[in-house]
């Protein structure tokens, strides 16, 4: 049995897949942690671009989405390979249950966040914008996470990059 999809999908899966593997290749030179922190500075842009980039401009619209893409992938995939840095060997059922129900039960937050900045001002805009809130309270508290000593308390060998 083949998958099949449509033209958009298939792209859209094509540019998440590069940026995961794009993603993978700069943490293994610069670290995991550094590499996620890029990436919600990308996130940050690419919500700033979001905010100003022109009304009916396809291709502004096409490299927007390109690059949502691209840091979509990426950050997914390898904060689930950082996350699991952390996870002490026999237990990884028990955690990656904790982060599926962290990161199903809070999801609302942003569609909360969307919804609500898009009725008081009516455009999709600001709305767009307001989301960098999530990507700046991301990035502080990975900011204080010790990786090394995460790695260490869980029994864990260190990579040769962290």
């Amino acid at each position: 049995m083949t998958a099949s999809c449509s033209a958009p999908t298939c792209w859209s899966r094509l540019v998440g897949i590069g940026g995961a593997i794009w993603f993978a290749r700069v943490a293994g030179r610069h670290g995991a942690k550094k590499v996620i922190l890029a990436g919600l500075a990308g996130w940050m842009a690419i919500v700033t671009v979001a905010l100003v980039v022109p009304e009916k401009k396809m291709v502004a619209f096409l490299l927007l989405g390109v690059a949502i893409g691209i840091v979509l992938g990426g950050t997914q995939a390898l904060a689930r390979s950082y996350f699991s840095l952390f996870i002490p060997r026999g237990k990884e059922a028990e955690y990656f249950s904790l982060y599926h129900a962290m990161d199903r039960g809070t999801s609302w937050f942003g569609t909360l966040t969307f919804g609500l900045v898009y009725q008081f001002s009516g455009s999709y805009r600001p709305a767009i914008f307001a989301l960098i809130v999530f990507f700046v309270l991301g990035g502080l508290i990975l900011l204080r996470v010790d990786t090394a000593r995460g790695i260490r308390d869980a029994g864990n060998e260190r990579p040769a990059v962290i």
